[in-house]
């Protein structure tokens, strides 16, 4: 059974935590997750795709096993997520590479795509994200990232996991336990709580052009595919239409019985994943 690395990168002036897989002489693939998850979301996915890759899965900061934002309000943006990106690039001596990016990780791979990166990304898979948010999938993500509960068993934090993404759809019990054990941190007085800093959601109004990508989504050049779940309060059917029309003019395909966002971790989802990194 192929088995993950746990890296520490020294990265911007943060410590970026980093889950590697596969042999490094293999092209790279970068997988990165949402707002408030882990690289850990992408296990099945990166493990299934080591056969051609050497996926690395990181951590953002203030997420997961990495540096929290020395300051709040100017870490948490996309700009400074860029600056880390490229020091571990640097650091792993990456050239070309592929990335996949689910929600908040799309947004950064079209931001980088089209600008610090754009003659080094050469495919790029938009997962369950667009450059028009709805108004109404902002407040859910947010009223729930920015309020992290705190219980006093993991049970409860799997619980919760399971009620607040929900519309990830069906998967498996050893997903979600997995979700659990890799999204957990104790409070100062020794309860449980989630693996991020609250701070996070702060991003939605220290930096709101974060969220506005047309310009840098109508300049991709990339190879760009597009995954969407066909409940998604996130990325509307009408939106991800018109972005198989602008821009790189991608392949969309939709996921049924799946809402914001689609994991990843089924054989299909794999499957279509290897077609068009492969392409």
């Amino acid at each position: 059974m192929i088995q993950p690395r746990s890296t520490y990168v020294s990265a911007a002036g943060f410590e970026q935590h980093v889950t590697e897989w596969g042999d490094p002489a293999k092209p790279p693939l970068v997988m990165w997750h949402g707002l408030a998850r882990t690289g850990r979301d992408f296990d099945e996915a990166a493990a299934a795709l080591t056969d051609s890759y050497f996926v690395l899965c990181p951590d953002t900061i203030g997420r997961g096993q990495s540096s929290w934002a020395k300051d709040p309000k100017t870490d948490y943006s996309y700009k400074v997520y860029g600056d880390i990106v490229l020091a571990m690039f640097d650091h792993y001596g990456i050239g070309k590479l592929r990335w996949v990016g689910t929600s908040m990780g799309g947004l950064i791979g079209t931001t980088l795509a089209a600008g610090r990166l754009k003659d080094r990304i050469t495919h790029l898979v938009i997962n369950d994200i667009g450059p028009d948010i709805p108004a109404a999938g902002v407040s859910r993500i947010s009223t729930y990232v920015g309020n992290p509960p705190v219980y006093d068993t993991i049970a409860e934090i799997e619980q919760w996991l399971r009620t607040n993404y929900k519309p990830f759809g069906q998967n498996t019990d050893a997903f979600w336990r997995r979700m659990a054990d890799t999204s957990w941190r104790r409070t100062d007085n020794g309860r449980i709580s989630v693996h991020y800093d609250p701070a996070i959601v702060g991003q939605f109004t220290h930096h709101k052009a974060d969220l506005d990508v047309w310009d840098a989504y109508d300049a991709l050049t990339a190879k760009t595919l597009i995954l969407r779940g066909a409940s998604s309060d996130v990325l509307s059917a009408a939106v991800a239409e018109e972005m198989t029309k602008r821009g790189p003019k991608p392949k969309l395909i939709t996921y049924a019985n799946v809402g914001h966002a689609p994991t990843l971790a089924s054989d299909r989802e794999i499957a279509d994943l290897k077609t068009f990194l492969a392409s």
